[in-house]
């Protein structure tokens, strides 16, 4: 029998460290390239498009990208698309000092497609590679989750590293080391984990290894899970594409401003993040209840930031809008995956990236539209009282529905 470099709790921490560091250089990246774009246009959407090139691939490559890690591997895919992630920022880094105008904005617009297409390869094989950094099935959704308070935690560091850089250096430095962190990944899958692979289950060529088989597979409550996250997105998951005019019409219209709102944003995903965490288990048997309150919250909030208030009204708002965006993220990639059995895990992934970021990324330009025909707060409320009645009826009909966990 091998004996590993370290053990299982071990590589799962050392894998939430280099998770965590990059997805911080990742936002210091975007907070970086939202100024740019924002202070060379001045048009919300532009500076919207720029997360709907990150977000809109899902709906195209998520799916081929769930087969492929159930067909080859989630190891071997998540390298793959680590190497991406890399590739994919360094054309941003680039792009800045080497050009300018219209063709700097294409180029960062390009860099974020890139390593949005990478991204949704990674997250899908990612979700089912922690499968098999964990010994019971029981650890695996406390893990799962944990994820979704590293990524807030570099949500909430990374924006204002990214604004204090481009500050006092300009935004070339912040994509560099949004470039220089998706090493540490690298290093880690690829010479430092070993993880349990005679664990991971993979699919068979055939009818049977494809998506729709998934969908069909899943049940009905993960496919209800799905359609009600898809749903809400669409009219409430705006804000990490518009942040920069959000931030811009709320706050103030400099980078350390832009800095402060998204790390709001991000304490109260944290926030969020650590009681979904603690209490993991007992609400991934309650889909219906989980999604729908934090779309609640997120839906009151909206509309809150339709009241012109003073500026820690607006910051206490975001703060909850951060909650319920990531309860309702984390919560739907948790119920995917600890409800669906090994074999679909990658798939499931993918499934729930369409409905989340698929959703938000079309959620973004619709908004960008709006607030240039109607203004920002105009928008957040009649895009949260819509929230609201999606979140209400799913509450109403569907709040002691339980779902049952796979054995697996």
């Amino acid at each position: 029998m091998r004996q590993a470099r370290f053990s299982l709790p071990a590589q799962r921490n050392l894998f939430l460290l280099a998770s965590g560091l990059s997805t911080m250089g990742s936002f210091a990246g975007l907070t970086a390239k939202g100024w740019v774009l924002m202070s060379g246009t001045n048009n919300p959407l532009i500076v919207a498009l720029q997360f709907a090139v990150l977000a809109l691939p899902t709906l195209v490559v998520s799916g081929p990208a769930g087969v492929l890690t159930d067909r080859h591997g989630c190891e071997r895919v998540l390298v793959w698309a680590q190497f991406g992630l890399l590739g994919g920022a360094l054309v941003g880094a680039l792009a800045m000092p080497l050009t300018s105008g219209a063709l700097q904005a294409a180029l960062l617009l390009l860099s974020t497609l890139l390593v949005g297409i990478a991204s949704a390869y990674e997250l899908t094989a990612r979700n089912k590679y922690c499968a098999l950094l964990v010994q019971h099935p029981g650890e695996l959704g406390s893990y799962l989750t944990s994820f979704s308070v590293v990524f807030n935690v570099g949500k909430l560091v990374g924006p204002p590293v990214g604004g204090l850089l481009v500050a006092l250096t300009g935004p070339s430095l912040a994509l560099l080391l949004d470039a220089s962190t998706y090493i540490l990944p690298i290093v880690s899958v690829v010479w430092l984990l070993e993880p349990l692979r005679e664990q991971e289950q993979r699919s068979q060529q055939g009818e049977s290894a494809s998506l729709w088989a998934a969908w069909r597979g899943c049940g009905a409550d993960l496919r209800h899970v799905l359609r009600f996250t898809a749903l809400f997105c669409l009219v409430g998951f705006f804000h990490p594409g518009l942040a920069p005019v959000m931030a811009a019409d709320f706050i103030g219209p400099g980078p350390q401003d832009l800095g402060l709102f998204t790390s709001v944003l991000a304490a109260g995903s944290i926030t969020g993040g650590v009681l979904l965490q603690r209490n993991s288990f007992r609400l991934s048997q309650r889909p219906a209840f989980l999604l729908g309150s934090s779309a609640l919250l997120t839906s009151l909030a909206q509309l809150g930031l339709g009241i012109d208030g003073p500026r820690a009204w607006t910051l206490a708002m975001a703060f909850l809008i951060g909650w319920g965006t990531a309860v309702l993220l984390s919560g739907t990639n948790l119920i995917t995956q600890v409800g669906a059995s090994q074999v679909l895990r990658g798939r499931m992934a993918g499934l729930g990236q369409i409905a989340f970021l698929g959703g938000g990324g079309l959620s973004g330009l619709l908004a960008a539209g709006l607030t240039m025909r109607w203004g920002l707060g105009a928008t957040c409320a009649v895009l949260g009282a819509i929230g609201l009645v999606i979140a209400v009826q799913e509450l109403i009909r569907h709040s002691q529905d339980r779902l049952t966990l796979a054995s697996d």
